[in-house]
């Protein structure tokens, strides 16, 4: 008996149609792609990408100054942060690297939030020098901040301070409990570098948190808002201190699985406008600024990784082997909980007829896109899409196994189609090598 009829197979669910049919593009427009571009490669929606930042923005149109910082750590490009920038959104940035690329790209240093983590004193010089609004992570970053600082023109007159909530709070799978990690400040310890700092010299103050990761509750964020209302009445009450921006962090989730549904976020800032009027204006600290630094959620269901069928092939199970290996994309393989879902272009809402493990071709057991995944039958040379990529994709990439980083296209609203970032060539690889002949012979 073959697998296929040991297999009877089932239709595709609404839940799958839906997800599969939601494409921006088809398999005869892929294939024209692809034949200027060889997969593997990312494609990003522009005009989804636009559309969910003027919906984040409207949601929000009542709420003081409202910004989001644009996680620039889930897709650091530079065309990606223009459409941010151009959209009114900011850059949330965590290294040397991201802050130089949203200076690049033209983001003034009021909309530039630089959130330390282990930081090295140049990182500070450089947000100091942007006059990037500075978050910090840690009590003792004060002190070091304010050294590294002493000849670029001293402390800046606004600080902000990530708060740990600790095990009064939820973490999400990702994240864990916030008293496991190693981001923000104990109560206790927010309230001393809030008073260290006014003594300083510091005059403005905001007031961040970020405890949850791709989180679908609606509710949670709207908890988190609470908690943020909260300890800005508490830290006025306690030190006379009006914080005037609070930042709720990221983590608003997709929907990566197709019997999930996206975040209402006009829930969201319902509960957060309710809440806004009876613990902040109520109190007289109106006006607060309210802002996010999600990323995830602002290009993660607009970015598709696109494959071809190299191998189909029958072992212990049936596998295909696509020309991408998870090294491109490797979330897939870190987290135990990583779904992304996979349609075979120009069969989407097929019938399931087949399981197959969908693998790339590294030389690690961990390289698979999809275990024991239900799917219309595969042939070498179908196209196959890995959904939701857009966020924590590439910006994730590895060249382990020596397997190079893809490109990544950019499909306009036009039709169009933009190459934003090449491929990594062989000669890449070896360019950082030296002081071996046939190598890259030129120390650095």
């Amino acid at each position: 008996m073959s697998y296929i009829e040991e297999y009877h197979g089932r239709p595709a669910t609404p839940e799958e149609v839906r997800k599969e049919t939601s494409l921006p593009f088809s398999r005869e427009q892929i294939e024209v792609i692809a034949e200027q571009y060889s997969t593997p490669f990312f494609i990003y929606y522009e005009k989804g990408i636009r559309d969910n930042a003027r919906r984040f923005r409207d949601a929000f149109s009542w709420a003081p100054g409202f910004t989001n910082f644009f996680a620039v750590k889930a897709l650091p490009n530079p065309h990606i942060l223009q459409i941010m920038k151009e959209e009114e959104f900011g850059a949330d940035c965590s290294s040397m690297v991201e802050l130089e690329m949203a200076q690049r790209v033209g983001i003034p240093g009021e909309k530039t939030m630089f959130t330390s983590n282990n930081t090295p004193a140049d990182q500070f010089v450089k947000a100091r020098e942007m006059a990037a609004f500075m978050n910090l992570d840690d009590i003792t970053h004060l002190t070091h901040m304010e050294e590294a600082v002493r000849e670029h023109g001293g402390l800046p007159d606004r600080l902000c301070f990530r708060y740990n909530p600790g095990a009064t709070r939820i973490g999400g799978e990702i994240l864990g409990g916030p008293e496991k990690a190693k981001y923000g400040l104990r109560r206790d310890q927010l309230f001393e570098a809030y008073k260290m700092a006014k003594e300083k010299g510091v005059k403005k103050f905001g007031l961040h948190t970020m405890i949850a990761s791709n989180e679908l509750d609606p509710e949670y964020f709207a908890e988190t808002a609470r908690m943020l209302f909260k300890l800005v009445g508490e830290v006025d009450d306690e030190l006379d201190i009006r914080i005037d921006l609070v930042n709720f962090g990221g983590g608003v989730g997709i929907d990566y699985r197709p019997t999930q549904r996206p975040v209402d976020i006009d829930r969201i800032s319902r509960q957060v406008r309710s809440d806004y009027q009876q613990m902040v204006a109520a109190r007289g600290f109106d006006p607060l600024q309210i802002t996010f630094e999600c990323g995830r959620f602002m290009t993660g269901p607009y970015g598709y990784f696109v494959a071809r069928a190299r191998h189909v092939t029958e072992k212990h199970r049936h596998f295909v082997g696509l020309d991408g290996s998870t090294t491109s994309m490797p979330r897939v393989a870190i987290y135990e909980t990583a779904y992304h879902h996979a349609t075979v272009l120009g069969k989407e809402g097929a019938q399931r007829e087949m399981v197959y493990d969908v693998t790339g071709s590294l030389c690690e057991s961990t390289d698979r896109w999809a275990e024991q995944r239900e799917m219309p039958a595969v042939h070498p040379d179908d196209l196959v899409v890995i959904h939701d990529a857009g966020g924590h994709g590439i910006a994730m990439a590895n060249e382990y196994n020596g397997q190079l980083t893809p490109g990544e296209l950019l499909l306009r609203p036009d039709g169009s189609v933009l190459q934003i970032r090449r491929p990594r060539t062989m000669e890449d690889y070896f360019s950082t090598i030296v002081n071996f002949p046939g190598f890259n012979t030129n120390p650095a």
